[in-house]
């Protein structure tokens, strides 16, 4: 099965998760938690990658950064990759210690950002470990911090004051708000990617399109964030045929 490309962010914000091979713990004790963040902290600056949250849970990691696309693969490799080398010693372990692809959403809109930044944070607090404000190995403390390598300042933008932060992260929302599950991109959202990127009205209209410029076109809209349904329904071309032209594309 081919490799699916990794959806672009415009503006750069994506939402990364590293998680333990088989559910694998990746953090036995405390000094395993603080060389995770050491390491955090070098290979971001190293790369140009700015950490926007982040919250190390037993057996995964949720980051959110921001940075330019091909930055984001070099930087995993080697926090993951000397992470699990230090720990395989540590441990006198063997094998893969993490899943062998890390998970990553490209994050469009404010709206969006800000639902990913407080799932990151209430995220030992929604699966009943303890309040966020008391979870040692997040972000949580970062925020309004000057001298923490996480850069909140966009959230500072977005949120407002330490006060409207609590209240933010206190306010009652639903898991399916995050991008993993829906990023509310409706076919609205999808009409207006569609007129963005191929600069035409309706997607119909690449049915009127020769072959190679039709397929172009469909890798173009996949790569932009719409689903094969969603291309299928705005263009009127079989699901057979965007799935031959992704495939094209990927042999």
């Amino acid at each position: 099965m081919p490799v699916t490309s990794r959806e672009i962010s415009e503006r750069g914000y994506y939402h990364l998760i590293l998680r333990g091979n088989g559910k694998q713990i990746i953090f036995e004790d405390r000094a395993d938690y603080i060389h995770f963040l050491n390491n955090l902290k070098q290979y971001s600056e190293e790369h140009k990658i700015a950490i926007n949250a982040y919250c190390l849970m037993e057996n995964h990691v949720h980051l959110l950064v921001c940075a330019g696309d091909q930055n984001i693969p070099m930087f995993m490799k080697r926090l993951a990759g000397n992470y699990a080398l230090w720990f395989n010693r540590k441990y006198q372990r063997t094998g893969h210690l993490f899943e062998s692809r890390y998970t990553s959403k490209a994050i469009h809109g404010d709206d969006y950002l800000c639902t990913v930044f407080r799932y990151i944070i209430n995220n030992p607090q929604d699966k009943n470990i303890c309040p966020a404000a008391e979870y040692p190995w997040s972000s949580y403390r970062s925020y309004g911090h000057p001298k923490s390598f996480v850069d909140t300042k966009i959230l500072m933008e977005l949120i407002g004051s330490f006060e409207e932060y609590e209240a933010f992260l206190n306010a009652k929302y639903e898991n399916d708000e995050i991008g993993f599950i829906s990023d509310k991109r409706d076919d609205e959202w999808a009409k207006a990617i569609i007129k963005k990127t191929l600069n035409i009205e309706s997607g119909m209209k690449l049915q009127t399109y020769d072959w190679e410029t039709r397929n172009e076109a469909i890798r173009l809209l996949k790569k932009n964030g719409l689903s094969i349904r969603q291309i299928e329904r705005l263009t009127g071309i079989s699901k057979g045929s965007i799935q031959r032209a992704l495939s094209a594309a990927s042999a």
